[in-house]
């Protein structure tokens, strides 16, 4: 499975991208919002996770790899998750510290929205993330999202939810 955006290919990980990926999802700055950096076995676990999403339901997080060059910049893709106590399909993004405030998020998670509002069933997509992560609602709106709830979160304290319907798209 691959998304195409202008700068961007977006492919399932593999097990080779975990140094890539550790040395974001590592990273203190980039995973502030999140209740701690993950350590090496986290990490692993993130890619079998999303190696599984593959087999069980035909997507999850992919690889966000530049064209120009190669290189691994984070991650895009749909997810089930426990949104409010609701199991929904979630756009979610990591994107390397390096690479902020360029437009990557807003590329692939736009990307991500339109194949799967081609390529699956769903009315609705969600993203939810802390209430102090303006980089990620803001991606949210900038793909066309619109805040649909606010809620208490054992994990982030508040979460904030976005959505946007098919007929939006």
């Amino acid at each position: 499975m691959i998304i195409e955006t202008e700068r961007m290919i977006l492919r399932e990980y593999t097990l080779q991208d975990f140094n890539a990926l550790y040395e974001i999802m590592s990273d203190a700055e980039t995973m502030q919002h999140y209740p701690n950096p993950f350590d090496k076995e986290r990490t692993m676990k993130w890619i079998e996770w999303n190696l599984q999403n593959y087999k069980e339901y035909g997507f999850g997080l992919w690889a966000a790899v530049l064209k120009e060059t190669g290189e691994f910049i984070g991650d895009c893709g749909l997810t089930i998750q426990n949104i409010d106590g609701e199991f929904l399909p979630e756009i979610g993004y990591h994107i390397h510290k390096n690479h902020w405030r360029k437009g990557f998020g807003s590329e692939a998670a736009s990307a991500v929205r339109d194949w799967a509002f081609m390529n699956t069933e769903y009315d609705c997509l969600y993203s939810y993330m802390k209430y102090t992560n303006i980089g990620s609602y803001s991606t949210a709106i900038a793909i066309g999202m619109r805040k649909v709830k606010e809620y208490p979160d054992e994990k982030n304290g508040i979460s904030y939810a976005y959505a946007i319907k098919r007929e939006e798209w």
